[in-house]
């Protein structure tokens, strides 16, 4: 057996550490685990998401859309409206 030293700020960890606790793990079991998911797996066992909930690489499709649709309304390629609701009654008039 080898020990693996982790550092991590206390908030995190108290967070875990219930979170485990209501599953019957401790901290050691609950790493065990993700370690053995990692090996059977050959990756990470979980989607990595940003703190918006995406995964990084949705996260930059967006941002890429979003910066081509400022420039396009920038240029007068594309529509700008001030809320959805405006939106949707220009959609509708035709």
């Amino acid at each position: 057996m080898t020990t693996i030293n982790v550092r991590t700020d206390e908030k995190r960890k108290k967070a875990a550490t219930a979170i485990f606790e209501e599953m019957g793990l401790d901290m050691s079991s609950a790493i065990q685990l993700f370690l053995q998911q990692v090996i059977v797996t050959k990756s990470i066992p979980f989607p990595i998401r940003t703190v918006n909930g995406f995964t990084p690489n949705q996260e930059q499709a967006m941002l890429k859309d979003m910066r081509e649709l400022e420039a396009d309304i920038a240029a007068g390629k594309a529509k700008s409206y001030g809320s959805a609701e405006e939106m949707t009654e220009d959609l509708l008039k035709d």
